[in-house]
């Protein structure tokens, strides 16, 4: 059974007082959070933040409060290690700038859709008057009903239908 991140009955160091050779205390604030089996969680934590600042840090905060603190520390410090410059910013901004470009891409597709509709379907454009078959549309039994006309175009965007030239993308 484990207690505080040692095994009762063992003197085994925490991962924080292995790396730094010292004895582990029985009130040691690293236990805790950086158990022996885990090393490379302290060590990327103790190359970014340092042993000093980490202990400093985890003092400060409520009991209740600290294994968050060490998650955040330890992503932050792996990030750090990936991309010294920007850390964990850079792989936030790289996801926006992703977000982003799906996004655009998304609108893209569903304006090209509307387009492609409004193309197959151009009697749903024009006015009700110029719909006879006089003026060559189709007959009033060729047409599409109003409520399938209402569901293909119930999207949340709106077309100008006068700026639609003849291809949609330049």
């Amino acid at each position: 059974m484990k207690e505080n991140g040692r095994k009762q009955g063992a003197a085994s160091p925490c991962a924080a007082c292995k790396l730094l050779r010292r004895r582990c205390a029985q009130d040691c604030v690293f236990a805790p959070y950086f158990p022996a089996d885990e090393p490379q969680k302290f060590a990327s934590v103790h190359k970014v933040f340092g042993a000093s600042n980490v202990n400093k840090m985890l003092q400060e905060l409520p009991v209740h409060q600290r294994g968050d603190a060490v998650s955040s520390m330890v992503y932050e410090a792996n990030a750090r290690v990936r991309d010294p410059v920007y850390g964990c910013v850079g792989a936030i901004s790289s996801l926006q700038h992703q977000i982003d470009v799906l996004q655009t891409e998304l609108a893209r597709a569903k304006a090209e859709v509307v387009y492609m509709q409004m193309r197959q379907f151009p009697s749903m454009s024009t006015s009700p008057a110029n719909n006879s078959p006089e003026n060559g549309s189709p007959s009033s039994t060729g047409r599409l009903g109003q409520s399938q006309a209402k569901s293909l175009f119930n999207m949340d965007m709106v077309v100008d239908q006068g700026s639609m030239g003849e291809s949609l993308w330049c």
